[in-house]
């Protein structure tokens, strides 16, 4: 059975690129040029969303604030960078399994290899969800650059049908996507030096966005302390030696004494920089830590600005 044409014709993201329209006469720099120019609008064109995104963190951490969570979801480059923001918040944060989850349309496989026909169901992205039994607690991010893909939009109206917050992630204003959420957060890049090749401005806008979602969202939970990750997991020689780094850096102290104050608790770097700061035991410190939420200014007493 024959599919019905598909307008592209006013999605921002689709448009031919007059910068780029002789792209395959110049010479190797002048590509590179071309694109390097192009990409200097997009931190401007995120900056303009600010207002948007602050209204998205908040919604986040109030969610995770009731047992809630942040679920990405998306097809293609924009679903794969979704599960990239998700994978990266368990080492950065700490954060619990499952606490953000990051979906994508034809599942893991689809991470490596192209499934671009799952996209075009609505069915599947609301099947998604379900099968991570969402929750009206739980927070929603589509990710979409044109705004009107089915598979996303099939999850977002799911997630509305149960009273999740949702948030729509795309590059194409007044979209679809745009019209069904919450809260719309759409970068206007313009048009891709490749015609729709969305994996470029458009999925560099939603990187940058992604991550500042996530990352002011675990700052307001108290994953930092000051700009440092003191809930970051040492798995690895250079994890570990991030640590002492930290510890030594937050407390105030010498290597020597954080590998000290680490190895006094079971290296955990939150209880280190508490107990060292406090001149307090380790199992003290962690008391603390259990009072204050597991937020180190507050067990250290001091005042947030």
């Amino acid at each position: 059975m024959p599919h019905e044409p598909i307008d592209l014709s006013s999605l921002a993201t689709e448009r031919r690129n007059p910068a780029s329209a002789e792209l395959d006469l110049l010479g190797t720099e002048g590509i590179l040029r071309v694109i390097n120019d192009q990409d200097k609008g997009i931190a401007d064109a995120v900056a303009h969303e600010i207002p948007h995104v602050a209204a998205a963190v908040d919604a986040v951490v109030a969610s995770i604030g009731t047992g809630g969570r942040l679920v990405y979801i998306g097809a293609g480059t924009s679903g794969r960078l979704g599960v990239l923001d998700a994978s990266e918040c368990p080492p950065t944060f700490n954060t619990v399994p499952g606490l953000v989850v990051g979906l994508i349309a034809g599942g893991d496989h689809a991470l490596r290899h192209p499934v671009e026909h799952v996209e075009d169901s609505p069915e599947a992205g609301a099947r998604a969800l379900e099968d991570i039994a969402l929750t009206s607690k739980d927070v929603v991010v589509g990710i979409a650059a044109s705004g009107r893909t089915p598979f996303v939009l099939g999850a977002i109206a799911f997630a509305n049908s149960i009273g999740a917050f949702t948030i729509g992630l795309c590059n194409s204003p007044d979209s679809a996507l745009s019209k069904l959420v919450k809260v719309s957060i759409a970068p206007i890049v313009g048009p891709e030096v490749v015609t729709g090749s969305t994996r470029m401005k458009a999925g560099t806008s939603q990187k940058l966005v992604l991550n500042m979602l996530s990352t002011a969202t675990m700052v307001k939970l108290g994953k930092t302390y000051g700009n440092l990750m003191v809930d970051v997991q040492s798995t690895n020689a250079k994890l570990r030696e991030r640590a002492v780094g930290i510890v030594r850096d937050a407390a105030e102290i010498t290597d020597d004494e954080a590998r000290a104050a680490l190895d006094a608790a079971d290296g955990e770097v939150k209880t280190a920089i508490v107990a060292s700061r406090l001149h307090v035991p380790a199992t003290e410190a962690r008391a603390r830590l259990d009072a204050a939420g597991g937020t180190v200014r507050s067990a250290l007493g001091e005042t947030w600005q």
